[in-house]
């Protein structure tokens, strides 16, 4: 199939759905390894999926990506918001100013279309009849965080860091509990491991540009909490970062998304 992308399974079982979201990020691991290798081969494969999320745009609603190119039904946040980073990521990599404008184009989209302005965390999807899905996971505020400051870091311009700080505060309040552990008081974020990995992402981002450590330690001690407390006898979490779990069996993409998320949190050493 033309554009190149990747299907939901192998391609022995035959065609299957291909979503926009699953080949950004995809993209967006390729980018990161051509940063730390310099071997075009990765770049190649980001502007290879590049292409093929693109071709996922259209005019309906004014623009945005679709979430599946087999069910053209709604235009997601989780497909939109990690595209506007990954076009600000190839333009820091080539130069290239369609990337910058892509991305431009890209994050106001999705702010104009998918921003709850009552809180700054966003929603989930728009379907093609206007109608918003009001759903809100980490993820989705994560990647506009990361898109804003991206996109301030090339720009210089400070509505984009606005945007980054004012989610960041709003997904701070809208998914964050506070309880009292052994610890002292813990903050904890949802029973969404890869989601929460997806936001540090954003969170780190925007730590980086503005010295605020506030989120930034919130998921410091979150995660801290969660190796200390959860882990099995075989050191695998479960989904809950509270309390252990009782299921025998533990998901590899709860357990995978914490090495992200661990090694995210050691590059930062000035936390205290």
């Amino acid at each position: 199939r033309h554009p190149g992308g990747y299907q939901s399974y192998p391609i022995f079982a035959g065609h299957s759905d291909r979503f926009y979201d699953d080949n950004v990020w995809l993209a967006l691991d390729f980018c990161t390894f051509y940063a730390n290798t310099q071997n075009k081969k990765y770049l190649d494969k980001a502007l290879e999926i590049y292409d093929f999320v693109y071709s996922g745009w259209d005019g309906n609603l004014g623009g945005g990506v679709y979430w599946c190119e087999q069910k053209k039904t709604s235009k997601n946040t989780c497909s939109n918001a990690p595209s506007a980073v990954l076009s600000a990521r190839l333009y820091q990599l080539t130069g290239d100013e369609k990337f910058l404008s892509r991305a431009v184009e890209t994050y106001l989209w999705t702010k104009n279309n998918l921003l709850d302005r009552s809180d700054f965390v966003y929603w989930d999807n728009v379907a093609l009849d206007g109608k918003i899905d009001k759903r809100k996971y980490t993820y989705n505020s994560g990647q506009m965080i990361e898109a804003g400051v991206l996109l301030y870091q090339i720009t210089g311009d400070r509505t984009y860091l606005t945007d980054a700080q004012k989610t960041a505060s709003g997904t701070y309040q809208y998914f964050t509990t506070v309880e009292s552990t052994a610890e002292g008081r813990t903050v904890f974020y949802p029973d969404t491991p890869w989601f929460n990995a997806i936001l540090f992402r954003g969170l780190k981002a925007l730590y980086i540009v503005d010295g605020n450590k506030k989120y930034i330690q919130s998921m410091l001690e979150n995660a801290h909490f969660a190796w200390s407390n959860t882990a099995d006898e075989h050191n695998l979490l479960g989904k809950d970062w509270r309390k252990k779990s009782t299921q025998p069996y533990k998901w590899l993409l709860d357990n995978a998304c914490m090495i992200e998320l661990f090694a995210g949190l050691g590059d930062i050493t000035k936390i205290k």
